[in-house]
């Protein structure tokens, strides 16, 4: 018999991930907040721009890969954090660690992570950024900045649009129930998290850089910058936080004139093609991050699915960067995008 034909997009993922996984799980990976206006708006941000393709420059191959804080990364996609990975495939965080290394790119660690922060820390040699929720229960968090500081990993991102829990109608309607609670008593995250916390935070871990995930103004970023940020991931929690808030890209272009340079700015919500990465990085962000292309991927094919998601973005970006006269990613410039006529 003939091999089954590959995957040609990440989204054909999401339909095969949807027939292995829980209802309650699948709207856990796919929902939003409210009525998921904020969701919906990520991916139509990308539409609001269009490509301006360069010809004559004598680029025959395009070379995706670029750097951040000393790591080089095969090409600018990291995986985002994302919760419970083991819900969607038994070997979880360590499975998209090993991926993430094979595709030569960091994989971003959640705080609700069902496996040991040093066992995903253990499962490959590349570098591994650990996303950090402060809890009230600061012992707790400072124990967990210790262990994450001696497993090695290369960096923090703190996700700082948490201080109370998004509206999520589709896990409310199905009845999802987390595998760990962070609402209660015991485990709950800080409700006052206030400016004055990255200092706290550097003194747990010093010598990381730390990331600040959830910037969606100019005045945020200010902020972030003059607190001391090493970097920014411009972002909306995948719109599962606060419906009605804007596209991460919509609002990419205010916080980067904001911040001129003076630190990376990411940006996550709604990637899902070549074309997209180049958007982004056309607009000045350093590099995107994915999560639930690389959830349907790890859903639906484990460790490989996830390889394959990134290798695909990545023929895509090389395809995308081609054709737009880009042999490096240093030559994605502002001059590669507009804004959609019909924007």
């Amino acid at each position: 018999m003939p091999d089954p034909p590959r995957f040609v997009t990440v989204d054909d993922y999401e339909a095969l991930a949807r027939e292995v996984l829980t209802p309650a799980v699948t709207e856990f990976l796919a929902g939003g907040a409210g009525d998921e206006r904020t969701l919906a708006s990520n991916r139509r941000a990308f539409d609001r721009w269009v490509l301006r393709p360069r010809f004559l420059r004598g680029v025959a191959a395009a070379d995706p890969s670029t750097e951040l804080f000393g790591s080089p990364l095969a090409l600018p996609v990291l995986i985002a954090p994302w919760a419970y990975q083991r819900t969607a495939h038994p070997e979880g965080e360590r499975a998209t660690a090993r991926a993430a290394a094979r595709a030569g790119t960091i994989m971003c660690v959640s705080t609700t992570a069902l496996d040991l922060l040093e066992d995903i820390a253990a499962a490959s040699g590349s570098p591994k950024w650990w996303q950090l929720y402060v809890f009230a229960d600061r012992g707790f968090t400072a124990e967990m900045l210790r262990r994450v500081s001696s497993a090695g990993y290369a960096a923090l991102v703190w996700t700082i649009d948490l201080n109370a829990y998004g509206l999520r109608h589709r896990e409310t309607r199905v009845g999802y129930e987390p595998p760990i609670s962070l609402t209660t008593q015991d485990l709950a995250y800080d409700p006052s998290i206030d400016w004055d916390d990255l200092g706290w935070i550097r003194e747990q871990a010093p010598g990381l850089p730390l990331l600040l995930k959830g910037i969606l103004t100019a005045d945020d970023a200010e902020l972030a910058v003059a607190a001391g940020a090493d970097g920014i991931v411009v972002s909306n929690h995948g719109g599962r936080q606060l419906d009605g808030s804007p596209a991460s890209l919509d609002v990419l272009p205010e916080v980067l004139e904001m911040v001129g340079g003076r630190i990376p700015v990411l940006v996550d919500g709604g990637v899902r093609r070549g074309t997209d990465i180049v958007k982004a990085l056309a607009l000045g962000a350093s590099s995107v991050m994915i999560g639930r292309p690389a959830a349907w991927g790890l859903a639906a094919g484990g460790e490989d699915g996830v390889v394959d998601v990134l290798q695909i973005l990545r023929e895509e970006l090389e395809n995308a960067m081609t054709l737009c006269g880009c042999a490096t990613v240093g030559d994605i410039t502002r001059e590669h995008v507009a804004p959609a006529p019909d924007g």
